[in-house]
């Protein structure tokens, strides 16, 4: 497919919505991190912050990997990369 070809727009509005999710989990990732910069060296971390870290680096894990899915299946349906079987799964090969 040429770069002249017409674009989905389901295809960008679900660009749009994972960018704004990776967006939003970074800058929740980016609050928490001056909590961390802040915090005792000889204290342990609370368990409230420990269980906040949790969440948001798991939110943020998932909207990145989303990203990344859309991006993949983009770059495939405009024949960018190869899906190719391994012993461990499937892997992306760039052409």
């Amino acid at each position: 497919m040429s770069e002249a070809a017409m674009s989905d727009p389901n295809e960008i509005e679900a660009l749009r919505a994972s960018m704004r999710g990776v967006r939003r989990s970074a800058e929740a990732l980016a609050a928490m991190g001056e909590r961390v910069e802040a915090l005792d060296l000889h204290a342990d971390i609370s368990d409230a912050d420990l269980d906040d870290l949790q969440r948001l680096s798991s939110a943020h894990a998932v909207a990145a990997q989303a990203l990344r899915g859309l991006v993949h299946t983009m770059l495939r349906r405009r024949g960018k990369v190869e899906d190719v079987m391994t012993g461990s799964g499937t892997t992306a090969v760039e052409e």
